[in-house]
């Protein structure tokens, strides 16, 4: 896979937009592709936390290092069962899952290292995202791309509802699942409307979901 050759600024991206979903009081943080630190250092500061972080790529492994308390560098599987358990109060997995070769057994690992309340957020992109979907349905392509949705480097696609059922069938309870990066464009109106509106979450590019262990009682 090519993580290397990815457009400048790919790995320092900041992701604003995920902020939101941080608890207030979380002080124990894992951030699980965290690039150069730029994100995570955020939040460091945000919620003067302790903090974490994985990352692939070795370059932006060290500068993370500079930034953060801990920061592993390689595959996320190398390292994530020998994380403590019961530890972290939220574990952060910005567009990473798509990128792993089984992220329902990465998750199962990360669910044992939550501690009591601790919640896993994410962000996965969107297969059903217009753009791509216009491409398949009516173009019949599936061509894979430098970045974004149908980034060459993803192994797995996901919509808002498989998202959903993929931390169910984990045993996780779902806290918010909500789209993100929703398209300005007036373009797929059109299409809502043929389908009566039943089809909205083809706006958003992506769907940020914060999940924590379902309650077996």
């Amino acid at each position: 896979m090519d993580y290397e050759n990815k457009p400048e600024g790919y790995y320092d991206n900041v992701r604003s937009e995920m902020l939101e979903f941080l608890p207030a009081g979380a002080k124990r943080i894992l951030d699980v592709g965290c690039g150069n630190g730029a994100f995570a250092q955020i939040i460091k500061e945000k919620n003067q936390a302790e903090v974490w972080g994985i990352e692939y790529i070795n370059e932006h492994g060290l500068e993370a290092h500079k930034k953060l308390d801990t920061v592993y560098i390689g595959k996320c599987e190398d390292f994530i069962e020998g994380l403590p358990n019961n530890y972290f109060d939220v574990i952060y997995c910005n567009d990473v899952l798509e990128h792993l070769v089984d992220p329902y057994w990465v998750l199962s690992i990360l669910k044992n290292k939550l501690s009591e309340n601790g919640k896993i957020i994410s962000s996965l992109p969107n297969v059903r995202f217009y753009k791509s979907f216009i491409k398949v349905l009516l173009y019949k392509n599936w061509e894979y791309e430098d970045y974004g949705i149908m980034d060459r480097t993803h192994l797995r696609f996901f919509t808002k509802k498989s998202i959903k059922k993929m931390y169910e069938d984990l045993g996780f309870e779902i806290v918010t699942h909500k789209g993100i990066n929703k398209s300005k464009s007036l373009k797929p109106y059109l299409f809502y409307a043929l389908t009566l509106f039943t089809q909205l979450d083809m706006r958003y590019v992506q769907f940020a979901t914060v999940a924590k262990v379902a309650n077996e009682n």
